[in-house]
């Protein structure tokens, strides 16, 4: 009995803390649980069944990433709402409070999501690997296509940054620590990509993984993950809308430009498009150094 007792002591320390609440380790864990099974399994019934009615073809339209990503967004938002409620918060507590997504900080990142991916177009077109021929989307088409990705890259920056780097990112780093809490969020984020995105290969991982550790750099450097939204939204809108470049070896449908990339695979991407050129690395290094000179504050997020 003694050793049973000894047994239930030791389990009952592993798993709740000195507060008698579940450890905030677990709680990443079971977070990660709901969010990657749980809820899913509850909401693809659903939303299978939108897409199905809808009869989408197989082309990369506004509409189908749109659907797809407000899958996630109502995932990551019963799943945080979840442990809100637990830890007595409020959901955006997380690292995104609703009253600055308006903000400076939004703003700030989409302008460098622009300058980004605008760079990169530049290169390829300066080295040969892209080449402009016009116009892929004109008249009043155009202004609904505008409007459609911007709405559909809006939920894609709000529900990726939302699921990856609020609760999840907020959790792993109070129990672990900060960097070990951004490589793990990091992994997570390539290997999300990297097994379940056609064509994605080593090269576009390294890309993915910079990208993730760099945008959770900027929630500890201005304590928000309004940054990181804001780069997010803009810089998949440049890619997608904007540039129009191959995304899962499918070329966008409604993009603004009609652009051809002949160039080599490091430069054009090849079929992944802008984020797995190699010009990325070089970008990707002078926002390192931009955030790390623009919020020198070390003001980390709120109970972090």
């Amino acid at each position: 009995m003694a050793s049973r007792g000894a047994v239930m002591a030791f389990v009952s320390r592993l798993v709740l803390g000195p507060d008698r609440k579940l450890r905030v380790l677990w709680r990443a864990v079971i977070f990660l649980v709901l969010a990657n099974w749980g809820v899913p399994f509850l909401l693809d019934p659903a939303f299978s069944l939108a897409a199905s009615r809808l009869r989408w073809p197989g082309e990369l339209t506004a509409a189908a990433v749109a659907l797809n990503e407000l899958e996630n967004f109502i995932v990551a938002l019963v799943c945080t709402a979840i442990f809100a409620l637990y830890e007595h918060r409020r959901v955006d507590s997380y690292g995104l409070p609703v009253a600055q997504a308006l903000g400076a900080r939004t703003a700030e990142g989409a302008l460098a999501g622009v300058v980004m991916a605008g760079a990169v177009a530049a290169g390829m077109w300066l080295l040969g690997g892209m080449q402009i021929r016009g116009f892929a989307t004109t008249g009043s088409t155009l202004a609904l296509a505008v409007l459609a990705w911007l709405g559909a890259n809006v939920l894609v920056g709000v529900a990726e940054e939302f699921w990856f780097r609020s609760y999840l990112l907020q959790s792993l780093w109070r129990s672990i620590g900060f960097w070990p809490a951004s490589i793990v969020i990091a992994l997570l984020f390539a290997a999300d990509h990297y097994f379940f995105k056609t064509g994605e290969n080593f090269w576009d991982a390294i890309t993915l993984v910079s990208l993730s550790l760099l945008m959770c750099y900027s929630v500890l450097r201005t304590g928000t993950l309004w940054f990181a939204v804001g780069f997010h939204i803009s810089f998949d809108y440049m890619q997608l809308f904007v540039i129009g470049t191959p995304n899962g070896a499918r070329l966008p449908h409604g993009r603004l430009l009609d652009a051809t990339f002949d160039g080599p695979a490091w430069l054009t991407g090849g079929a992944l498009g802008t984020e797995a050129s190699f010009l990325m690395y070089p970008m990707i290094a002078l926002l390192w150094l931009y955030v790390a000179w623009r919020f020198r504050a070390d003001r980390p997020a709120a109970a972090a």
